[in-house]
């Protein structure tokens, strides 16, 4: 996937977020050092649920934005470096921090259609 498809695959994303409201929303989240080695001895996990109230792009700082009662997650615009629709109602962003820090979001919405 060429970049101009990869940026677009992820403004069609948050453009189509907003039917996601009010739905159940998993966010597991990855650090690790190897992108290429997801193995859980070397990646630390973090699991979030929540639902979905809002979305938004933060121009300062160029962030995607996600809010649930008492949760707030960001992904950060400018350190994406993969984009993937895992399933239906399934996506990955892969953000990277450094030469050897690399954080996986995998989102998961619980929506009905």
């Amino acid at each position: 996937m060429n970049t101009a498809d990869f940026r677009q695959e992820i403004i069609h994303y948050f453009e189509n977020i907003d039917k996601y409201y009010g739905s159940k929303t998993e966010i597991t989240e990855g650090l690790c050092t190897d992108i290429h080695n997801l193995d859980a001895n070397h990646t630390t996990w973090n699991l979030s649920e929540f639902k979905l109230i809002r979305s938004a792009y933060r121009n300062t700082g160029d962030k995607f934005m996600m809010e649930g009662s008492n949760m707030y997650y960001e992904i950060s615009a400018d350190r994406i470096v993969a984009f993937q629709q895992l399933g239906r109602h399934k996506f990955e962003f892969i953000e990277q921090y450094s030469e050897t820090v690399f954080r996986i979001t995998k989102i998961r919405f619980h929506y009905k259609y």
